[in-house]
């Protein structure tokens, strides 16, 4: 039977730009987005999923969308990433990691390039605030409002009621977290064989 996932925030990407997991013929995506332009299945908000039913999907994909919250907001969307995940289902998530920004940050190298992006090269202060470029040009969804460390990032997960994390970090060139989060309590061999499949390598 096919599954379906929810690609929140999902800008122009489509499937084939989310993990290994989600890019088969067992997933399908229907996908989410505040903004109408990248022609989005449904019109909406991280913090307001309204038009999905409770229950409704099988898994949620949140690339680089949560920092552009508020802190006080991220509940709120982790709430509705809960609500809308059927009772086996569970989340992925990928965002900043400050910690190994700040490294750069404390050797004084706020705006040096810590890597090239296919949008040109990255600074640490855009990976904290925000890229600049779309953001100059008006796209001020691309700002970034909070952050989070591995450590944060699981204990948020875990306070909105999800029953089992697995998060990891990835320094240069990456600089990024990735959290896989259960609705149900999963074992260690089931948790790892998840991550495995949607984690990067």
């Amino acid at each position: 039977m096919i599954k379906t996932f929810l690609h929140v925030g999902c800008g122009p990407a489509r499937k084939d730009r989310t993990t290994a997991g989600f890019n088969t013929d067992e997933w399908a995506e229907l996908r989410l987005d505040i903004d109408e332009t990248v022609s989005p299945d449904i019109v909406g908000s991280m913090t307001d999923m309204s038009a999905l039913p409770d229950s409704s999907v099988d898994a949620v994909f949140s690339s680089h969308n949560i920092e552009h919250l508020y802190a006080h907001e991220v509940p709120k969307a982790l709430a509705e990433f809960k609500r809308v995940l059927k009772p086996d289902g569970f989340v992925v998530i990928a965002c900043p990691d400050l910690q190994s920004v700040c490294a750069l940050v404390a050797e004084d190298k706020l705006t040096a390039p810590a890597y090239e992006s296919p949008m040109g090269p990255i600074t640490p202060l855009d990976i904290l605030y925000g890229h600049r470029p779309p953001m100059a040009r008006g796209n001020l969804f691309m700002a970034h409002r909070c952050g989070f460390t591995k450590s944060v990032l699981i204990a948020t997960l875990q306070t909105a009621g999800f029953a089992t994390v697995a998060a990891r970090r990835r320094a240069h060139p990456r600089y990024d977290l990735w959290a896989l989060a259960t609705v149900q309590p999963f074992d260690e061999p089931e948790l790892r064989a998840l991550a495995a499949a949607h984690f990067p390598g």
